[in-house]
């Protein structure tokens, strides 16, 4: 197709004597509705020759039915070009995707990016939006890869502020020394049962303030709500002002910044047993990170940059020696730096983080992959580090996503709000495995898929249902509809590749074995899949541009769709015309190739059998 765009560019270049790029030319499959295997968008050409639509395809028709042995002939409808291609188009199409074994990958674009997914609290287990931002992170860093560029996959990870503390003074009180070892609770999963258990000790404590004079008088001070919706907002200011079991934990903050040896140590412990839980998680789901930041060590790095933009009079320092930024002219608020004692917030953690991963990558762009619910602050640290002048300022992009729910009463949770990762995974494992039974059961045969295969069926489901969905929009997870066989999900298109490798198996040839034929004459099941398998380096390239793994999803997923009608609609093992079927093998042999890739570059290992 780019020996097409390259000669339109060539007598666009003769006849008006401007230079463009043939991949700047809009071109896509005719639709259905029309005679032609491509349509050219003539529209943006006409300046070039000064004609109308339909006169300027009409001369770029007859050009290139004259100079280019692959276009047959041409019609035109309103100004767009559709073309014919002779049949060798299609033969020597297909031949030069199976001669080349990166199809669909970028030559370098000598560009880095840094890619940050994941992003865990040691308070607790991963959980379901983790799950969505760890499939999305990984599946953007591997689309980027094969577009070309060079890609550092990186988590920060949240491992010190008040949350943490307050796992490990719960267990510190209540713990009477569990460790993951004489428990047998994996160690993320028991620090967040100490994280629970002070959420419980803290509402019990409240419930009973509530009842004290001290909560009447505070009560009777406010003005407005009645006495239940008002506890119901005070509880952050009961906590930091009135809480033992809060300023107990707030001590343990203190204690934590100034270096206390003990508190360290309990510190360096409990996270210790969080990341080897961590490890586990994503070893099951397939992904790992090329290196690590802590917020432990990027806040003092923050504080830094905070008082240097207060220095230079980009922020402000209030009475109470609180440092601010005024972000009122930019349409946003006046936003807090450092607290008044001196201690760090979430945004001064970002600011020294992101120094941190620029000197050390010098990436030309750092994407964010983190829900919709911190849209206002990637706003404001965006601009923050802009108004500070940083060089990498103009490479920041958020990759803001929606929340996974799932069906009501579906599944449990630990914590009563939201599902742990680990226990997803196995959910829909065993969904797999009881409907794999089942099958065999009303089939009266052994069941053919082995576990670990069971384990690749059910993390396809998982994976491809979820990225299919476009980042920005809130979903619902369903572990039996991600496994259904004749929907839009991984296990469909697992089945399509496993459909291409029992016709292999059953001729007894490898995709590589298949023997040369002459030119085919081409139907049009075999045409459409050829201009799919087309497709695929420009759909690598738009999603990388995009950060949308979803449409990569979705191609995939209509190749697939198209395969499975080819295979209903044309004969191929008992195809008698020898050349007719070394052409058919050919062609499913890189549907096979195209999908393999295509899916593994979203996370999903293909299966030989189902």
């Amino acid at each position: 197709m780019s020996n097409i765009l390259d000669d339109v560019a060539f007598l666009i270049k003769d006849k008006s004597g401007n230079e463009i790029s043939g991949k700047d030319l809009m071109i896509n499959a005719t639709r259905k509705e029309f005679e032609g295997d491509f349509t050219l968008l003539v529209f943006p050409l006409i300046r070039y020759f000064k004609r109308s639509p339909e006169d300027t395809a009409a001369l770029i028709g007859d050009y290139l039915v004259s100079e280019n042995k692959l276009v047959k002939s041409y019609n035109v409808i309103k100004g767009f070009l559709n073309l014919e291609m002779e049949e060798s188009f299609w033969n020597q199409g297909l031949e030069s995707i199976h001669q080349d074994p990166k199809f669909g990958r970028a030559e370098s674009k000598n560009q880095k990016v840094l890619v940050e997914y994941s992003s865990p609290n040691t308070n607790k287990p991963l959980h379901l939006g983790h799950i969505r931002n760890i499939l999305l992170g990984w599946s953007v860093s591997s689309i980027l890869e094969a577009a070309g560029y060079e890609v550092v996959r990186t988590q920060v990870i949240n491992d010190r502020g008040i949350a943490v503390c307050k796992s490990m003074l719960a267990w510190q009180k209540f713990g009477q020394g569990e460790t993951p070892e004489s428990s047998g609770i994996k160690g993320d999963h028991l620090v967040g049962k100490y994280y629970v258990e002070f959420d419980q000790k803290f509402r019990e404590e409240y419930l009973k303030w509530q009842e004290s004079e001290k909560a009447l008088a505070v009560f009777q001070q406010a003005e407005g709500d009645d006495k239940e919706a008002f506890f119901s907002k005070f509880k952050n200011d009961y906590f930091n002002q009135y809480s033992a079991i809060g300023a107990e934990a707030r001590e343990m903050l203190l204690k934590w910044e100034a270096g206390d040896s003990e508190t360290v140590e309990l510190w360096k412990k409990m996270n210790g047993w969080v990341y080897a839980g961590f490890e586990l998680t994503y070893k099951n789901m397939g992904v790992h990170f090329d290196c690590n930041y802590y917020e432990s060590e990027t806040f003092k790095l923050g504080k830094n940059i905070v008082e240097e933009g207060l220095a230079k009079d980009k922020f402000y320092q209030e009475q109470d020696n609180s440092i601010w930024a005024d972000l009122t002219d930019a349409k946003m608020d006046k936003k807090i730096l450092l607290r008044s004692d001196g201690t760090a917030l979430y945004i001064t953690q970002d600011l020294g983080t992101a120094e941190l991963r620029f000197g050390d990558h010098q990436a030309t762009k750092m994407v964010y992959v983190v829900g919709d619910e911190q849209d206002y602050h990637f706003k404001v640290l965006f601009e923050l580090l802009k108004r500070l002048e940083r060089p990498y300022a103009e490479g920041l992009y958020h990759l803001s996503y929606g929340m996974v729910d799932l069906p009501s009463g579906r599944m449990k949770s630990r914590e009563g709000k939201v599902v742990d990762a680990d226990d997803l995974m196995e959910e829909v494992f065993e969904v797999a495995r009881n409907s794999a039974v089942q099958r065999a059961e009303e089939m009266e045969r052994e069941m053919v898929a082995t576990e670990a295969e069971l384990r690749r069926i059910s993390m396809a489901a998982l994976k491809f249902f979820i990225i299919k969905v476009h980042p920005q929009k809130r979903m619902v997870f369903n572990p039996e509809e991600s496994l259904d066989m004749q929907g839009q999900t991984g296990p469909y298109v697992q089945n399509a590749f496993v459909r291409i490798q029992s016709i292999f198996r059953k001729m007894n040839i490898q995709p590589d074995q298949i023997e040369d034929y002459g030119t085919i004459n081409i139907n049009n099941f075999e045409k459409d899949l050829i201009s799919s398998l087309f497709e695929f380096p420009d759909v690598i390239e738009q999603a990388a541009i995009e950060y949308q793994p979803s449409s990569l999803a979705n191609y995939c997923y209509d190749l697939a769709k198209k395969l499975h009608k080819f295979y209903a609609e044309v004969k191929i093992n008992s195809e008698e015309d020898e050349d007719l079927r070394n052409f058919r093998l050919k062609l499913i042999g890189n549907v096979a190739k195209v999908l393999k890739e295509g899916m593994g570059l979203l996370g999903i290992e293909m299966v030989d059998k189902m």
